[in-house]
């Protein structure tokens, strides 16, 4: 019928809608996977940065909770984030050495990123004494559902908590050596990125000449082992026939002796 012809025509269309939706939706699906997750930009951003009193570390942070974003984003895997606990504060980073842990950070240095953090929130700022939680940057978390400066943590066991108490003189010290700089955040990851990676390759390379090295010594040494063997075989067989031939001149001497 008519009516019947009309129904299996609109089936088919709406099925042929639909792969292609699906269709399009697998392609921009893809699209998304392949893109990169950091891009280049608004990386650059207002960073100030400090000295700490002991004149070996940076510390940094930014302007506002917008800056803040961009530092959760481009951080580098030497970087300690601190901030007032249950507060609004700064988000306040130490840049420390490659290959040190959060042990590492002397009780000085605590003190300068704890005093610093406390003496840039607004509510902590006015306290006697605030707690501050710190732990390494790749531990922080960012969901699509947080709102800007907003971060939680992959292991919350890893983060750590301290108190500290206001201290203007320790403040007024690292207020000295502000500077307020424009960074190209991106690029100086890539390139600690980049580091990172030759520094991998040269530790294998390394690695590996080492352990040709050791196996090399252990063939000098078998060979070594080796060769003393044969000598020792050699001269025991060369020691049993000199004895072998005294044993029988005696004996030829005993007997003309007897007749």
């Amino acid at each position: 019928s008519i009516k019947s012809a009309f129904d299996l025509s609109s089936r088919s269309n709406s099925l042929t809608e639909r792969k292609a939706k699906q269709s399009n939706t697998a392609q921009d699906k893809t699209r998304q996977d392949k893109a990169p997750l950091n891009t280049r930009e608004d990386s650059i951003t207002m960073v100030f940065y400090f000295k700490s009193r002991c004149g070996e570390y940076t510390l940094y942070m930014g302007k506002d909770k917008y800056e803040n974003e961009d530092l959760i984003k481009y951080g580098h895997p030497e970087d300690v984030w601190f901030h007032v606990d249950d507060l609004s504060s700064a988000h306040v980073y130490l840049r420390q050495k490659p290959g040190q842990k959060l042990d590492d950070i002397s009780e000085q240095l605590l003190l300068d990123c704890a005093t610093l953090v406390k003496a840039n929130s607004i509510a902590g700022c006015k306290l006697k004494s605030v707690y501050i939680v710190y732990t390494r940057w790749k531990n922080l978390k960012k969901t699509s559902d947080m709102v800007a400066g907003q971060v939680s943590y992959h292991r919350p066991q890893n983060v750590r908590r301290m108190q500290v108490e206001k201290d203007n003189s320790i403040v007024n010290t690292l207020n000295k050596t502000k500077e307020e700089l424009y960074p190209d955040l991106w690029q100086q990851q890539q390139d600690r990125q980049k580091e990172i990676i030759a520094e991998k390759k040269e530790a294998r390379r390394q690695e590996e000449k080492r352990r040709k090295q050791m196996e090399k010594e252990a063939r000098k040494l078998k060979e070594e082992r080796s060769y003393d063997r044969v000598m020792l075989e050699e001269k025991m067989t060369n020691t049993a026939k000199v004895e072998g031939t005294v044993d029988s001149t005696a004996a030829e001497a005993y007997e003309d002796d007897f007749f």
